[in-house]
């Protein structure tokens, strides 16, 4: 997709701040993402493992020293940044989980949006990546969401979730393995497509080939796949890695039908709510105020949550 605002997120962080990737890196050049003293990714990949599915998992596990090393930056100078993740994890990720769940998808697919956002509607990268997916506009539009001086739908963690699935599954059925359609997220269809071509003399391949092609890969697309993997690890039995999280309640909500250029606050007065409770079910209103141009449906606090 060529937005690396991901990388930006638990890559980014490791350059020198935010995103776990978005909220979790953001902020820090690629090129000191590793931080002084820390050895940077081998140009040549150790030998993986032949990948298994492991109890609890749908995406394989496989063994390979940068994971290992990721799992150790998340519980270190890290961790500030993947607690986030995993607090805000409790607001998004049934939403994903059921998404994934409607297309047949592995559930672990759920940590590729961790490590891009935090889960972090907002998260903005210096690319112009935004959203828990982390879209660039082209990408986004392509995929049908809809980005304007009123509207920006990458926010939007429905929509933005709809169109990232759609492209996710267009990169395995291109590449065959969640590996390599992961690392096109991250880097780009064509360029992985062009590498898998020189490399194996076809484009589909397997989640192993990802780690013979990691030599060929962008610095912050090779340690892409490893960090997911880390964090899913962590995210499958937080306590067994030292972390004791509350996460965020689920998102709740309703929707109302808004007249065009309708003020926030006159939606906040009738749903019996804030203007900062509707900016936050609806992260994709980038005014104070709903689209001009037609009607549209917005949420509101469900009964039991409205202020009184």
């Amino acid at each position: 997709m060529g937005r690396f605002g991901k990388a930006d997120g638990f890559l980014a962080g490791v350059a020198a701040a935010p995103l776990i990737l978005a909220a979790v890196w953001a902020g820090i050049e690629r090129a000191e993402r590793l931080g002084p003293g820390v050895p940077e990714a081998r140009a040549e990949a150790a030998p993986a493992a032949v990948p298994v599915l492991q109890p609890g998992w749908d995406l394989a596990d496989i063994p390979h020293e940068r994971v290992e090393y990721w799992v150790g930056r998340l519980q270190t100078d890290r961790r500030p940044i993947l607690e986030d993740a995993l607090r805000r994890r409790g607001r998004f990720g049934p939403l994903v989980s059921r998404a994934l769940a409607e297309r047949g998808m592995p559930q672990d697919l759920i940590y590729l949006a961790m490590i891009e956002s935090g889960f972090n509607p907002r998260a903005y990268s210096r690319a112009h990546a935004s959203g828990l997916w982390q879209f660039i506009r082209e990408t986004g539009k392509r995929y049908g969401l809809e980005v304007n001086r009123a509207v920006d739908e990458r926010r939007d963690p429905v929509e933005s979730t709809d169109a990232a699935l759609r492209y996710l599954g267009a990169l395995y059925k291109r590449f065959g393995s969640w590996y390599l359609a992961a690392a096109a997220y991250n880097t780009g269809e064509n360029r992985v497509g062009r590498i898998m071509r020189e490399e194996k003399g076809r484009e589909r391949g397997t989640d192993a080939e990802f780690y013979e092609i990691f030599h060929r890969l962008p610095v912050q697309t090779r340690d892409y796949v490893p960090v997911m993997i880390a964090a899913a690890r962590i995210g499958k039995d937080p306590r067994a890695y030292g972390f004791d999280v509350k996460p965020l309640e689920p998102w709740s909500y309703r929707e109302v039908t808004a007249a065009p250029a309708t003020p926030l606050r006159t939606l906040a007065r009738r749903a019996r709510t804030t203007v900062a409770a509707l900016k936050e079910l609806n992260p994709h209103l980038v005014l104070d105020r709903t689209r001009n141009d037609r009607p549209m449906q917005v949420r509101v606090p469900a009964p039991a949550e409205a202020a009184d």
